[in-house]
């Protein structure tokens, strides 16, 4: 059939958003907190919004903050955990904004707390009036490291994690690291899981860091406390580093149009596990095992050395982190995930590994073979962490033996 007539679009939406490092952000001499993202007076009611325990450790000096300044909000006060980062969470914050009023550009609402409460504003922020700005202050190690750079917003749909999002980063996202010293050490730890993605796929030196300032990171709470003679501050350079690195990455595909990342790497076999396990793993301890998975599926294949690879496993440790969970021993959970990944990535596997510590390279061939040699080794590893990996990987079968636990379905 012939065409009568046909239109064609093509527009381009310009897109830039700051990360700020910011010191003391709830004093209320500190601008940082209440400033528009440009510059401009608000005169009308924002919504703040915090998560529970950010409520319960910071809301006093929060509601200080905003009195003693004379601008004036509203808040709401969520749950935290990805059992609650729901579509439901979103309309109530929906709701909430529609409540006070909030205008389209003029009074963006402000989400304090941790990486669950963020991605739910974000979502509500990018549906209502279709857009309006927000600003983010995240007051865990994995969002002022991980999410604090991305562009994406999420809840968790059907047993599937973040199926629901879209892309939509705000103008401004303000980073604080002494919040970081009232967090929980399992918290830190889950961290310190996204910080060694990073350091894996593109920063050696932010893998040395790691390696040697594991478990002091861990016990100081990266806050690097006393005085060094020469002038280290691992805790500092950890955060900067990851940031950077994060930005560097998603910088330049930040809408995901190449669906080779290897800022994935880390999450191509985790996102199953950390939905099927929950609440038992957090997710940057997920992302910590997939992160040894990958590196044993390359130190298989011969890519990387298995010398790096005993140093992976080992850094893991020191850290506090467990390099396997039962489930990444069990193969059909290992063969499920990597076919939910694939869907993820238009039918391909885009799988990053390592060819070196801060060296990657993509793989579309991996076997259902491999990934079975793999998950035998992470099966030994989640009953004995300290098993010496480069022996498992040279001994352990490929075929021929069946699962060392139970399917999980």
């Amino acid at each position: 059939m012939n065409r009568s007539a046909m239109w064609r679009m093509n527009a381009v939406r310009e897109c830039a958003y700051e990360i700020i490092e910011a010191a003391d952000i709830f004093n209320p001499a500190n601008p940082e907190l209440g400033r528009l993202p440009d510059g401009r007076e608000c005169h009308s009611t924002r919504l703040v919004v915090m998560d529970e325990t950010v409520e319960k450790i910071f809301g006093e000096k929060i509601r200080a903050y905003f009195e003693l300044t004379g601008i004036s909000v509203e808040y709401l006060t969520l749950p935290g955990g990805d059992d609650h980062k729901t579509i439901e969470q979103v309309l109530r914050v929906v709701s909430r904004l529609t409540e006070i009023g909030t205008d389209r550009v003029g009074t963006p609402p402000i989400v304090i707390g941790g990486g669950v409460v963020q991605d739910v504003v974000g979502l509500a922020a990018s549906l209502y009036r279709r857009g309006i700005p927000y600003i983010r202050v995240p007051t865990t190690l994995l969002g002022q490291i991980d999410g604090s750079v991305s562009a994406k917003t999420g809840v968790n749909y059907e047993g599937c994690r973040n199926r629901l999002g879209t892309f939509a980063p705000p103008p401004r996202t303000l980073i604080d690291p002494a919040l970081l010293a009232t967090l929980p050490v399992r918290q830190v730890r889950s961290g310190l899981g996204e910080a060694l993605k990073m350091a894996l796929i593109k920063d050696p030196e932010l893998f040395g860091i790691l390696e040697q300032h594991g478990s002091r990171l861990v016990a100081d709470r990266l806050q690097d406390p006393g005085a060094r003679a020469d002038g280290e501050r691992p805790g500092a350079t950890v955060i900067r580093r990851a940031i950077t690195g994060m930005a560097e990455e998603l910088q330049k595909n930040l809408w995901e149009t190449e669906l080779r990342r290897i800022v994935d790497y880390g999450h191509t076999f985790s996102p199953i596990v950390e939905m099927s396990a929950l609440p038992e793993l957090y997710h940057g301890e997920a992302v910590a095992m997939d992160c040894v998975f990958s590196a044993v599926l390359a130190a298989r294949r011969g890519t990387l050395p298995m010398m790096q690879l005993t140093r992976i496993v080992a850094t893991v440790n020191r850290i506090g982190l467990a390099p396997s969970h039962p489930m990444f021993g069990d193969v059909p959970t290992m063969l499920r995930a990597l076919a939910d990944t694939m869907r993820h990535r238009d039918g391909h596997q885009h799988l990053t590994l390592l060819r070196g510590i801060g060296e990657t390279e993509f793989v579309n061939d991996v076997t259902d073979e491999e990934v079975a040699g793999a998950a035998r080794v992470m099966a030994v590893l989640a009953r004995d962490p300290h098993a010496c990996v480069s022996e498992l990987c040279a001994t352990t079968p490929t075929t021929g033996a069946p699962p060392l636990v139970g399917a999980v379905r």
